[in-house]
């Protein structure tokens, strides 16, 4: 029988780790980024993982003693010597992002807490730092919106880089927004991993839309929410999208296949698999800028609106109320609201011309 890998060991050990550090119920009220923090210290000073897992951190606030992945990077070149890497940094630019991850062979899991430092550029980042992310088929990006999805994220990534053997790094940009006393927790956040899930059901009965966010922007759109139905009595049906790359390339994926053999079944992606083929307008938001939510765009055959930091003129800002707009000219759109009502209604929720 063949030996099993050390990297593979030393991955279950870390996976184990963090299970043993779950709540038993409900999501975490700590922000994604302090929980990504408290895990990896946990883990990392677990004896069960007894020194089998790399830990790189280079942000300004940090204590640790490894900055620099080079020394790792030397010692790594021989697969039986791999091990877990994680690195934590705050890195705003594409090209501090692509040095890390060059050092690193482009293996590993990244956590990028650049939303904590004050920038001028939406979500922290370079505006060509969300691009390159997108572009770049070695990294699979994720921004998560709680704590819960973060960690969920973290594991998944760890079973496909180390026990699996799959190849690439895997990114996360961390926020730091704890979560609302108010907010629902969702116990169950596997599927964030495949690039969305759903929050909560809608009733059929009435005008609905689907409101799609990521990370921060996630608040945002569930206030949204909130507005449409106290207002309008719209219901909402409500997907959290860690990972627009993500399903945006599962979809690719998917046409590929389909288009090489067309003798076959087709294949469905995931995202089709969520939303159907169902007409219900689809509102996707994002906190970058507008393209991150519009590589959906192809892939969808209902009415179809991306939202992002770039999507409205200079001096506004992306927010539950522009949501609610959008959802309502969508709805207008399909003949279920009226399109003559839609002055009343930007007027009703204080936006400007």
């Amino acid at each position: 029988m063949p030996a099993i890998p050390p990297a593979r060991l030393a991955a279950h050990a870390c996976i184990r780790s963090i299970e043993a550090g779950l709540p038993s119920t409900g999501a975490a009220s700590h922000s994604p980024l302090l929980q990504i923090l408290q895990t990896v210290h946990r883990i990392e000073h677990d004896p069960a993982v007894a020194g089998n897992l790399w830990v790189i951190n280079d942000r300004a606030d940090s204590a640790s003693e490894v900055v620099s992945p080079w020394g790792i990077w030397f010692r790594q070149q021989a697969p039986s010597r791999e091990r877990p890497l994680i690195y934590l940094t705050q890195s705003p630019s594409s090209a501090r992002v692509s040095m890390l991850a060059e050092q690193i062979g482009h293996r590993g899991i990244v956590f990028n807490d650049l939303e904590s430092a004050a920038s001028r550029w939406p979500k922290g980042a370079h505006p060509w730092l969300p691009l390159w992310l997108s572009a770049n088929a070695q990294c699979r990006p994720y921004d998560p919106a709680s704590a819960a999805e973060a960690q969920a994220i973290l594991l998944a990534a760890l079973d496909e880089l180390y026990v699996q053997g799959r190849h690439g790094f895997y990114y996360m940009t961390l926020h730091d927004q704890p979560p609302a006393a108010d907010e629902p927790a969702h116990d169950d956040c596997s599927d964030a991993f495949l690039g969305m899930y759903p929050l909560q059901p809608t009733s059929a009965a009435r005008p609905q839309v689907r409101l799609l966010g990521a990370g921060a922007m996630l608040r945002e759109v569930r206030a949204a929410a909130m507005l449409l139905d106290t207002h309008w009595g719209i219901a909402s049906q409500l997907w959290s999208c860690p990972s627009y790359t993500r399903l945006a390339r599962d979809s690719d994926d998917a046409a590929r296949w389909n288009r090489l053999h067309p003798e076959a079944a087709p294949r469905k992606s995931y995202l089709q698999y969520c939303l159907m083929s169902a007409s219900t307008p689809v509102i996707a938001v994002t906190g970058y800028a507008q393209h991150i939510a519009d590589q959906l765009a192809p892939h969808v055959t209902a009415p179809f609106t991306a939202l992002g930091a770039d999507s409205l003129a200079p001096g506004n800002c992306l927010d539950r109320r522009w949501i609610a707009f959008s959802a309502l000219q969508a709805l207008a759109g399909q003949g279920l609201f009226d399109t003559q009502a839609l002055p009343a209604a930007q007027a009703r929720l204080g936006l400007g011309e």
